[in-house]
């Protein structure tokens, strides 16, 4: 998380219900890390040549861009009345919404956004610019999602890749701010070892298997104390499939947490099959982070 002086966490609003919801969700992550809230809306009609003032003959204060200037003021004082005193600032930015947010990363402490905006036309597709901003920012993504359990803990996916490091540091983080426990699940599918030579059967010892994965969730939390030592962290060890494992526990979290890709040569596998998962079917807000490359 970039903790710059001033870095504000920033929110994406294009006048959409779920839009509002990651205000609401964003005023109260700025509350808790005491970090001013910027709200942006990315303006893409300059872009496309399209007149943005009122018509001929129209009323007073219609026009494309006179609406943008109300959602962004509706979403300034959403934030107002969701954290009183809260510092929030609002922006109209010309371009793509994604394009928009992106610009905005590198100084943000965190980016905000819905699961769906104004393109949203299922309720189990998560929209693209979502998934776009998750994808590609430097920073963390938090996405709305479902209903946050007001007293579950901070669900993190942890595995032995690199990225699981910044993921539970992000997620003990997130823990402590919000006076709940931290639980670190891992999942597993594959035995452990196979016996010599490529025409021999499996051959593993289940308890061993167990004991080996139980390994990888121990040393992703190791070390965690010297920096959060009153953060109570569980860790959870299960047999199947990780995307499976976490949207069910996110049915009773607060948040679920998970390393992002960063390198990858289609752009749709960027995230990885997990963290698309969570962000189309997961019970309650997803933060997907990023380790730099």
């Amino acid at each position: 998380m970039n903790t710059a002086d001033g870095a504000a966490v920033v929110v994406g609003v294009d006048g959409s219900p779920e839009a509002l919801d990651a205000v609401r969700l964003a005023a109260h992550q700025a509350d808790r890390h005491h970090r001013p809230l910027r709200v942006v809306h990315g303006f893409i009609w300059p872009k496309l040549r399209v007149a943005t003032g009122p018509p001929p003959d129209a009323p007073p204060g219609g026009g494309l861009r006179p609406a943008a200037e109300h959602l962004v003021a509706e979403a300034v004082a959403t934030a107002e009345a969701t954290v009183p005193g809260i510092r929030v600032t609002g922006e109209i930015i010309d371009g793509e919404a994604a394009a928009v947010l992106l610009g905005e990363a590198p100084a943000a402490t965190m980016i905000v956004v819905g699961d769906r905006g104004l393109g949203g036309f299922t309720a189990l597709l998560v929209g693209s610019v979502a998934v776009q901003v998750a994808a590609h920012a430097p920073c963390p993504v938090l996405v709305t999602r479902g209903t946050p359990h007001p007293h579950g803990p901070v669900v993190v996916g942890v595995d032995d890749s690199p990225r699981t490091r910044d993921a539970v540091a992000f997620a003990a983080h997130e823990a402590t701010t919000r006076g709940t426990h931290l639980v670190a699940l891992h999942a597993y599918r594959h035995p452990a070892s196979t016996g010599p030579g490529d025409m021999q059967p499996l051959v593993h010892d289940e308890a061993a298997l167990r004991t080996e994965e139980d390994l990888v969730a121990a040393e992703a939390v190791a070390g965690l104390a010297d920096h959060w030592p009153d953060l109570p962290v569980t860790r959870r060890t299960v047999r199947g499939r990780a995307r499976t494992a976490l949207v069910d526990a996110s049915r009773e979290a607060q948040l679920v947490v998970v390393g992002g890709h960063r390198r990858s040569v289609l752009g749709g596998l960027l995230l990885g099959s997990v963290s698309q998962a969570l962000l189309h079917h997961s019970a309650c807000p997803v933060a997907v982070t990023r380790t730099p490359d």
